[in-house]
């Protein structure tokens, strides 16, 4: 897991990157720091995705640049577009479906 400390930090990561995944969190967000290790086990499935951390109180421009409304947020990108968008309470199992089906077609 790389952590960015810039927009343009994450905007190169996803660029650099054709699969990429993005997870912003904050500081005080205790269902963020649950749910991190999670992400974390679920992309080993998926070798080729790289994880992009971001803290929202360190870039606090992250909010506007990728509209986020809550924490945690986590996105993943194919070739820089953005193709799933999940915010707060994630259901770990429909998340991994939606990986495996972009994964298995990229």
């Amino acid at each position: 897991m790389l952590t960015l400390t810039s927009i343009e930090m994450a905007q190169e990561f996803i660029e650099q990157h054709p699969l990429s995944f993005v997870y912003v969190s904050r500081t005080n967000c205790s269902v963020c720091h649950a749910l991190l290790p999670q992400i974390e086990e679920l992309l080993k499935e998926f070798p080729k995705i790289e994880l992009g951390f971001i803290s929202a109180d360190d870039v606090e421009e992250v909010a506007g640049h990728f509209s986020i409304f809550t924490v945690p947020a986590m996105m993943l990108f194919v070739d820089g577009k953005e193709m799933i968008r999940e915010a707060r309470f994630v259901h770990m199992e429909e998340l991994r479906k939606k990986i495996s089906k972009i994964y298995g077609m990229v």
